[in-house]
């Protein structure tokens, strides 16, 4: 079967058992506590905690997922970053018996994988939660062995929650014998032995607790299931390919590598998956307008892009080899996901904008690097401090694993605890001089500032209503005469989109609408609609200023009452702030 046929039939055969197919959501989480989407069931967390589903009680989805936890495992044969997770949920619905009993239905009957191949992890039980015995008992029924069902801790059979707090509850898993040959262990070479005998294919979740943010179980009062299994492993054991790269997914991704090398992909392994790994997050991300950054998903984009590129190194690739790649990518998934083939002009800029711009640092980054070791590793010292590793990011753009990958060539260690010591001051630093820019808070904020400060939330949502929804904000500068606005966006602004811009601020103006202010949980803004960036910068209660129902923003002020105060607003310059970065100027007309 092709990954077509196999997804396809994943779908079909919940269908038939009653659930709703639901689409992938997007990669950018709307939950507050978590960046990325990470798992099917994220999309649905409010469904187990008694919000009615309005989907139904039953439902199934092929998801689109992204996992930084396992971007260093990735080039093994079953670790990824981007990835996809077929999954079956229940919201207060059936609970272990028929999702043990489905999964069996469909990976013994349906897809023919022999039962004896298969091995079974359930949750062995701990001081706060018994021993499932249950799903052991069940497994039993359906003819696995006692002896290959086998009991472990919470760290790998209890999952959840997403995020700081949730839904969460103990797991059976489904692990595939790939090769039937124990190694040197013996008997006790079972489901999450190291060796590489067995890949855990499926994760069946009964979640009957919710953890609160001090890791505080209590029960559920609505029991519910929320299973993943990983597609590209499924393919693997369906195929009878030894790894999650030899897949019809990615193997013309990997084909086209090899066209442009004289390294033949079985004697560089590592290299090509991580390549093929990344290229594919990076054109899924850049589907969603994420622009390479230095913060939250941006910051996931360039590091993907910027390892991708180093490793093509080790290649000698060609310069610019990401575009066809990502080319490659989008005629691999675009008949599943339209989006990236609409999006395909947009992804290509993208990548090719961070492409340039990091070829163009990497060399005299590298530079300084031998440089660095020189000055900064004195005597027999192994360690490069964290100031120093900070500094390549800040001057040279160089991830913090980048740098770690050029240290452990040289068979040395990076300080990551004083590298995150450094990001962090550097932050304060940051968030410091953006207060200070905004005309202050309170007695230091002049009316000038709150009336270009709210003028700013005007021109924020405008562009966003004119230009599209993936416009962010990505820096902005007030003074007493002018504004500064810089935003996500790939291409010059138009004449005719400039006039538009300006003329829905002024009507906005001209209605008068009333500013209010409101404080609020953090998570309850976020659900209100209000918009936020650079998350990890707000408390737990902040401020929210909505502009009558056009604007709603988290936001830490000056602000004035009502629009009219701003009297007319007109944009003064647009230009470019960086690749994918354009930047308004504008100002306050008497």
């Amino acid at each position: 079967m092709t990954s077509i046929e196999i997804r396809q039939r994943f779908l079909d055969f919940f269908k038939e058992k009653g659930h709703k197919i639901v689409p992938s959501s997007s990669l950018l989480s709307s939950d507050p506590t978590v960046l990325l989407t990470t798992a099917g069931m994220q999309q649905f967390k409010e469904y187990y905690l008694n919000k009615p589903s309005p989907y139904g009680n039953r439902v199934t989805s092929c998801q689109k997922c992204f996992r930084t936890s396992d971007i260093d495992e990735v080039g093994d044969d079953s670790h990824l970053t981007f990835l996809e997770m077929l999954g079956n949920f229940s919201f207060g619905d059936y609970f272990k018996t028929k999702t043990i009993e489905f999964a069996y239905e469909l990976l013994v009957k349906k897809y023919k994988i022999p039962e004896f191949r298969l091995w079974i992890t359930y949750f062995g039980g701990d001081e706060n939660v018994p021993e499932d015995n249950e799903s052991q008992k069940i497994w039993q029924k359906l003819g696995i062995p006692r002896e290959k069902i086998f009991g472990f801790d919470r760290k790998d059979n209890f999952w959840g929650p997403t995020g700081e707090e949730g839904p969460c509850g103990p797991t059976t898993e489904i692990h595939f014998d790939l090769t039937q040959k124990p190694c040197p262990k013996g008997e006790n070479c079972r489901p999450n032995c190291d060796c590489g005998r067995f890949v855990e294919v499926w994760n069946l979740v009964f979640n009957e607790y919710y953890q609160d943010k001090e890791k505080n179980l209590t029960p559920l009062k609505q029991k519910g299931v929320d299973t993943g299994m990983g597609f590209e492993r499924l393919i693997m054991v369906l195929q009878k390919k030894s790894s999650v790269f030899d897949i019809d997914l990615s193997e013309p991704i990997i084909k086209e590598i090899e066209k442009n090398t004289q390294k033949p992909y079985n004697l560089n392994q590592k290299v090509y998956r991580v390549i093929t790994d990344h290229i594919k997050g990076a054109v899924f991300l850049a589907s969603e307008r994420v622009i390479p950054s230095n913060v939250e998903e941006g910051y996931v984009l360039r590091r993907i892009l910027r390892r991708a590129i180093r490793f093509s190194k080790l290649l000698d690739l060609p310069k610019i080899f990401l575009i066809p790649l990502a080319q490659k990518t989008i005629k691999i998934y675009q008949n599943v996901y339209p989006e990236i083939k609409s999006a395909e002009a947009d992804i290509l800029t993208i990548i090719q904008n961070e492409e340039e711009k990091f070829e163009k640092t990497l060399e005299k980054g590298l530079k300084e690097f031998d440089k660095l070791i020189e000055t900064d590793l004195v005597g027999n010292k192994k360690i490069i401090s964290g100031d120093k590793a900070f500094w390549l990011f800040e001057t040279y753009g160089f991830p913090l694993e980048l740098t770690e990958e050029l240290a452990k060539e040289k068979k040395l260690e990076v300080d990551r605890k004083g590298f995150g010591k450094a990001f962090k001051k550097h932050q304060e630093i940051s968030r410091a001089g953006a207060e200070k820019k905004f005309g202050g808070v309170g007695k230091e904020a002049t009316y000038e500032a709150a009336r270009l400060h709210t003028a700013t939330h005007l021109l924020h949502q405008s562009l966003r209503k004119i230009l599209g929804e993936h416009v962010k904000q990505m820096g902005s500068d007030i003074t007493p005469q002018r504004l500064r606005f810089d935003f996500s966006h790939l291409s010059k602004m138009t004449t005719e989109e400039i006039d538009k811009v300006e003329n829905l601020v002024n009507q906005k103006i001209k209605d008068n609408l009333e500013v209010k202010k409101e404080e609020m949980e953090h998570k309850e803004a976020l659900e209100s609609g209000a918009l936020a960036f650079f998350r990890e910068k707000y408390p737990e209660r902040v401020t929210v200023y909505s502009v009558g129902n056009f604007s709603k923003e988290i936001c830490a002020g000056p602000h004035v009452s009502q629009t009219q105060e701003l009297n007319k607003f007109k944009i003064i310059k647009e230009e470019s702030a960086g690749a994918g970065v354009r930047r308004i100027r504008a100002i306050l007309e008497e």
